[in-house]
């Protein structure tokens, strides 16, 4: 009998132990009742917006974004060189991940990442169509980039980070893909300036980036603004 209570101790520690993470959760969130664009869910302020669907692959590879989002000046500010392991995360279609390939070459490679296996597969048929074999195709979940610990030298986020159900786990997640002294990329459409023709929920402030990235071990690096719809903000992993 004198088994009984110390049983009854340790489940309840492995219960408490299990709700912990969903506690924390709860705390960190607040819900209410979604705008049309947004899913009613609050992160430091800012209501998280819902994600745009496999269904829209066309719009990601549509033949005007090369010259309205000047992708050229952003893998400029990427710094990107020969070797490099990067983790594109968010990758859709894979249209940024098919850019870097090329110029992580030779000996480096891209992990593209999403969420959305119906995405994987426009992805995969992509880099297979254009005879890439640097580009590794990774499903991802809502919490985790399931990718391997301090694997990664450089993330890059492109108009995704505004889109994550559970933004301080992914991040967190993709803190512990970095390498020491990695570094991690948002490009957001900038809520700043209102001519830039996206919907309100799917751009993002310097500010707003800046608050949600201090939240982690990131110490800001530079805010590249040459782009003509988006923020580049680049951060270094710290520890």
């Amino acid at each position: 009998m004198t088994r009984l209570p110390a049983l009854f101790f340790t489940c309840a520690l492995l219960i408490g132990a299990a709700a912990a993470p969903v506690a924390a959760q709860s705390e960190r969130y607040v819900e209410r009742s979604p705008s049309r664009d947004g899913i009613g869910k609050v992160y430091m302020g800012r209501e998280i917006s819902a994600v745009m669907g496999w269904q829209g692959a066309g719009w990601l590879e549509r033949s005007e974004r090369a010259q309205e989002e000047r992708t050229d000046l952003l893998l400029m500010a990427l710094a990107l060189k020969p070797g490099m392991v990067v983790a594109d995360i968010g990758a859709g279609t894979g249209y940024l991940s098919r850019r870097i390939a090329g110029l992580v070459a030779p000996g480096g490679k891209v992990l593209a990442v999403d969420v959305q296996p119906q995405m994987i597969e426009v992805l995969d048929r992509l880099v297979r169509r254009n005879g890439l074999k640097n580009i590794e195709p990774r499903l991802g979940s809502e919490t985790d980039v399931n990718l391997p610990p301090q694997s990664v030298d450089l993330a890059v986020m492109v108009d995704v980070y505004h889109e994550l159900t559970y933004p301080y786990e992914v991040l967190a997640s993709v803190l512990q893909a970095l390498k020491p002294g990695g570094e991690v990329v948002f490009v957001e459409y900038k809520a700043e300036d209102p001519a830039v023709p996206i919907k309100p929920l799917h751009k993002m402030s310097e500010a707003q980036i800046r608050r949600e990235a201090a939240a982690h071990a990131l110490e800001w690096v530079r805010t590249e603004t040459g782009l003509p719809w988006q923020h580049v903000v680049v951060f270094r992993k710290t520890r």
